[in-house]
Parts: C-alpha cells; structure tokens; sequence
C-alpha cells in the first residue's frame, strides 16, 4: 500500500507549479513579447497542461502581471525600508539603491521584464498602465520622500530629486538597455558609472569665484 504523502508536501506542489509556470512564462514573454506569447509554449516549458494554467490565472494578461508582481514586489520592499530610515543620508541610500538595482534586477532575470516593458508598452497602454500603478508608482514617491528629507537637511544642492525622482532612475534605465544593446561591443562598468551618477546628484553647488 503506498505511502500517504505528508499534508504539507501536499501544500507545496501547487506552490511549486504556479512558481514553475512564473518562470516558465517569464521566458516565453521575453523571448517572444508579450502579444506572440502562447499559453501553449508557457505551458510546455513548465511541464504542465494548459488547463493547468487557467487554474491559477485567468488569461495572458493576469500572468503576466503576476510575473512582473512577483519579480518587483521583493525590490518595493526593501525599497520601502530604506524609505522608513529617516536618518539615513541620501548618498548612503543612493548606494543601497544602484546595489540593489545591479544585483537584484540588471544581474538577474528581472532585466528582462523592464526590457519587455519598453518593448511592449507602446503598442499596450494596459501594460504600461499596470507597469507604472504596481511599480513605478510605488518607488518614485518613495524616492522622492527620501529627498525632500535630504534637501531640508542640506545634504543636495537644491529639491530637483524631491520633484523629478527620474533623475534617480534614469540611469538604471540606460543601464538596462545598454546592456541589451552595446554590452557586447562596449561594456559598462554599472557600477563605477553610478557612483558616478550619485556623485553628480549629491554634489553641493560650487561658489562663484568673486
């Protein structure tokens, strides 16, 4: 008489098939973008039926968003701590930001989701929209917030980073799509080149000489 299997393995083989078909759709999405994505092909590189799949989401649409949700939400979150330390000082959290940003997103297969946000966002404003409400939406205020604290205590040079937080994210972008495009003719050196762009952000103004 076989064996019963224990309640909580029994628990965590639907969390290991919907983890599967995540990953699986992640790299149906990159590889194919997201309007000749086929349920069919994610289905198959999870080694799941395609039935399977409408158990957990309901359309191409939904998994997608789970994929970028569940990829962004870990870097939301440690984002949000650093957001909670008001003493910390804006170069500090600048470099706990491009460091998380180098290994979490540009060293891991989430580069792949802004590269197919960029991709597909114009021709699915829904997309885009979901992009922006989920992620976007969620870091800039945060990031914005750090600066204003550190504009009020004169650690920058002026509130531009409190009133445009692209100017943070901005390089991380061209990080991303550098490294799709020109790493193989001209590497970038990430990480020096945002030290640079800390540098540039958090450099007081110099006097005019009389």
């Amino acid at each position: 008489m076989p064996e019963a299997v224990p309640a909580r393995n029994r628990k965590a083989e639907p969390a290991a098939r919907r983890e599967a078909i995540l990953d699986a759709a992640l790299t149906v999405f990159a590889e194919s973008g997201f309007e000749a994505a086929r349920l069919d092909d994610v289905a198959a590189k999870a080694g799941v039926a395609k039935g399977t799949l409408y158990l957990y989401f309901k359309d191409k649409e939904a998994l997608f968003e789970e994929v970028v949700r569940g990829a962004a939400s870990p870097i939301v979150e440690r984002l949000g701590a650093l957001a909670a330390a008001p003493d910390l000082p804006m170069a500090a959290m600048l470099d706990a930001m491009f460091e998380l940003f180098e290994k979490e997103v540009l060293g891991t297969r989430r580069k792949l989701i802004i590269r197919l946000i960029l991709a597909e966002g114009p021709r699915f404003p829904r997309i885009a929209e979901f992009y922006y409400r989920d992620v976007v939406g969620r870091i800039l205020p945060m990031v914005a917030k750090i600066a204003q604290r550190a504009a009020e205590r004169g650690e920058l040079p002026n509130d531009a980073i409190a009133r445009y937080p692209q100017l943070v994210a901005a390089p991380l972008l061209l990080a991303v799509i550098w490294d799709a495009l020109f790493a193989r003719i001209k590497p970038l050196d990430v990480a020096d080149f945002l030290r640079a762009h800390r540098d540039v952000l958090t450099a007081r103004a110099r006097s005019t000489p009389q």
